[in-house]
Order: structure tokens, then sequence, then C-alpha cells
């Protein structure tokens, strides 16, 4: 069974920066897509970065692209969100998702098979 375990949210101040990481278990993830999504209150998810586990390519949403960064840790089956200059409308629940078709990165989460509890993120102003 795929288990993912997302840590690293907590509270900063706007313009500071946070890592997130997602630790996944239950299986080898080397064709698989790794993703992070988030929600915030009242809103819909929405895709924030992905990347493939295997090549390390990545996408992002237009709104992240140059101040997150999306990684992974092979040895450690570990993803990691460095996130930077980060603004208060960003506070959200973030999510880590994985799709096992890994054929391509998706930007919707009813393509993603797997999801982690998810980790709190607060920006104040």
């Amino acid at each position: 069974q795929v288990l993912l375990v997302e840590s690293g949210g907590g509270l900063v101040q706007a313009g500071g920066s946070l890592r997130l990481s997602c630790a996944a278990s239950g299986r080898t993830f080397s064709d698989y897509v790794m993703a992070w999504f988030r929600q915030a209150p009242g809103k819909e998810r929405e895709f924030v970065a992905a990347i493939t586990w295997t090549s390390g390519n990545t996408h992002y949403s237009d709104s992240v692209k140059g101040r997150f960064t999306i990684s992974r840790d092979n040895a450690k089956n570990t993803v990691y969100l460095q996130m930077t200059s980060l603004k208060p409308e960003e506070t959200a629940v973030y999510y880590c998702a994985a799709d096992r078709s890994g054929r391509w990165i998706y930007t919707k989460d009813s393509e993603y098979d797997y999801w982690g509890q998810g980790t709190q993120v607060t920006v104040s102003s």
C-alpha cells in the first residue's frame, strides 16, 4: 500500500520560505509522477508543481514559477517543495500526490491515485 506523509508546514511571514517534505513508502516509485497541490479555505484544490521520479522533469503552475522548486531524493524516497517569497494568499493545506501511470505530468487532481493527509502552511501579512 502506498503511503505519502507530508511534513514541514507551519507559520511564516510574507516573503519568507518553507520547505515541505513528502515521504513515500509502500513500493518503488521509479515510474511515478509526484506532485504538490494546495487547497485554501473555500477554494478548490489547485495544482502547484510536479516531478517525474526517474528523469526529474518538472512542471509548475504559473503562480509559483520562479519561487517554488520541486525536487526528489531517490535514496530517501522523498519529494520536496522549496517555497520562497511566500504570499498571504498562499495560505492553504498543501498535499502530496502520486500518479502511478507516470506517462505525463497532469495538473488535474483527478489524475492522481494516492494522496497524503496534507500539511498546513499559513503565511501572515
